[in-house]
């Protein structure tokens, strides 16, 4: 589909989007309202009214023995009419446990349409996007398979596996195939590079699934850089590299010794400080695209200070689950980031967040502005009524589609008594904290938390990991910067948590514990042996994992508490 052909085509769907949903629903339940299932609800009725007054609203817990039960080789009809090809594995990092939801080609075919048309809003708002080459981090990781024998595997490996990433008619990456596709973590990273380095001149723009990995992929730049130089300087790959595919592949793309590159790079990686390094190594990068919203928000500082403050784009809303939607304002801020949904995706309907009437559903089209709710999604693949978790905020419409902000997971929270501290809170504090590390010259790289119990009152525990904006700069610690960081998280959070620690005592003292270097990437490689995904992988915000917070415990450096009660 052409770019006019494409925003034309959202036009309609924006503009008829009920007609679109109720079209959409009506064929989910010709095709699926004879399933075991939706038998038990809808008695053979296929109407929309059936569905609203009869099928629950439901969580992964209720439908997933549905799941298993075609995941171990019994028909898909169990739960679905459509013919299942593949289950996709969700990350399990910012929900608490993975989850498998089946699927076919019509969920990449949809996925294909969404980076077709997040293609064609770039193109509106940022000349020559279409002209250069994307370094992009993606990569996969080995098929594991269901006892019935159909693939399992993240998103994003399912996509890049499939014939509709295969068969795209043109591929603007600066990597060839075979390097990601390699599943390797660390040969396809270190090819990344090294392929992005070679023909950075033609680097328009710089993209990963989430910010986290966009930071990780400086960071292992940060300590390759010297290897990657020398690979350019001599023509060869390094020795390591042993994944056929990306040696033949990469090695192509070198073309031979390059001594003039190699010495710019080393120029520029060996200054003391590394601020505006992307713009500096990617001189004709654009934006960098990468998801910054709702837990992503944490490395919106980390990226501009690499990035010389670049436009930070926000693609699009998806999950393992469906696809929601995509920003029809790519060069918004970070903050003001809206996602539009598109009503072909899946049926949506919304659970009004109002503890006076939570039991209130809204169709796509009926939701109010400023309104917060959580979308119930029903999909082509047996989900029905499905509670997402997410909370959204109406900010606004385009043409009769609602667009939404996210403003966090449900039920990801901090409590020692009665108060509620939500993801969100989190966030806008850590930002608040932030500013007093800038006096100091560092950066929080990575964070997590949680709630001490054994200690009497119970407090928060927030680990950081630090590091010096200097390249290669020993961390020094400010113990009156570091307290000052402990009493303005304090001060961010709600009157409750503030009246809990001030008035009665008892909540105690917040305490930041910074663990050394390296840290929160041995937390991600546990979850990766637990099953998430690497491109996939979001730092729990949250983390409650017994042996996952061991090892945040066994690198902590230094402990700081707030020395003051929080104002009411």
């Amino acid at each position: 589909m052409s770019l006019s052909s494409q925003l034309k085509y959202l036009e309609e769907l924006t503009t008829n989007a009920k007609q679109v949903q109720d079209n959409l629903l009506e064929e989910i339940l010709r095709v699926n309202g004879n399933t075991e299932y939706l038998r038990h609800f809808l008695h053979g009725s296929s109407d929309k009214e059936s569905f609203k007054k009869n099928v629950p609203v439901v969580s992964y817990d209720d439908v997933n023995p549905y799941i298993e039960r075609v995941a171990k080789g019994e028909p898909s009809n169990v739960i679905t009419g459509e013919t299942i090809t593949n289950f996709l594995l969700s990350s399990g990092t910012s929900g608490g446990k993975q989850k498998i939801f089946p699927v076919n080609n019509k969920y990449f075919e949809k996925m294909s349409f969404i980076n077709g048309l997040c293609s064609s809003i770039l193109s509106k708002y940022i000349d020559g996007v279409r002209e250069g080459k994307v370094m992009t981090f993606l990569n996969t990781r080995p098929l594991a398979t269901t006892p019935s024998g159909l693939p399992i595997a993240p998103l994003s490996t399912s996509f890049l596996m499939s014939d509709y990433f295969k068969n795209l008619p043109s591929k603007c990456y600066v990597s060839p195939d075979e390097v990601i596709l390699c599943v390797d973590n660390k040969q396809n990273l270190y090819c990344h590079l090294l392929c992005g380095l070679v023909q950075r001149e033609e680097v328009v723009s710089i993209s990963a699934a989430f910010a986290s990995y966009l930071v990780q992929a400086i960071q292992f730049l940060e300590t390759h850089w010297n290897e990657l130089c020398g690979n350019i300087r001599s023509g060869c790959i390094s020795e390591w590299i042993t994944d056929r595919g990306c040696r033949d592949s990469v090695s192509v793309i070198l073309g031979g010794p390059n001594p003039e590159l190699a010495y710019m790079i080393e120029h520029e990686c060996s200054q003391k400080s590394w601020e505006g390094m992307i713009t500096r190594l990617w001189p004709n990068s654009k934006f960098i695209q990468t998801i910054v919203t709702g837990q992503m928000s944490q490395y919106i500082p980390i990226l501009e200070f690499y990035s010389n403050k670049l436009p930070l784009v926000s693609p699009r809303y998806a999950s393992s689950e469906t696809i929601f939607g995509v920003n029809l304002n790519p060069l918004c801020k970070p903050q003001d980031v809206s996602y539009t949904f598109l009503p072909n995706m899946s049926y949506f309907e919304f659970l009004l967040v109002d503890e006076a009437n939570n039991d209130e559903i809204v169709e796509l089209v009926n939701v109010k502005l400023g309104c917060f709710y959580e979308p119930l999604v029903t999909n082509n693949f047996g989900l029905c009524r499905y509670r997402m978790g997410d909370i959204l905020q109406v900010t606004g419409f385009y043409n009769s589609a609602p667009q939404f902000r996210f403003v966090r997971r449900k039920g990801m929270v901090l409590s020692v008594n009665v108060e509620v501290t939500t993801e969100q809170d989190i966030l806008k504090a850590l930002n608040h904290a932030g500013l007093v590390l800038e006096s100091s010259a560092l950066m929080l790289m990575g964070f997590t938390c949680y709630v001490d119990i054994s200690t009497i009152p119970g407090h928060y525990v927030f680990y950081w990991e630090l590091k010096e904006k200097s390249f290669n700069g020993i961390v020094k610690l400010d113990k009156k910067v570091m307290v000052e960081c402990c009493c303005v998280i304090e001060e961010s959070f709600d009157v409750l948590y503030r009246k809990f620690r001030t008035k009665y005592g008892s909540i105690g003292a917040l305490e930041i514990r910074v663990v050394a270097q390296g840290t929160f990437d041995s937390l991600m490689k546990y979850f990766i042996t637990k099953g998430a995904s690497t491109s996939q992988y979001k730092t729990p915000i949250c983390i409650k994992d017994p042996q996952g917070l061991a090892i945040l415990e066994d690198k902590v450096l230094a402990r700081f508490f707030s020395d003051k009660s929080p104002p009411l």
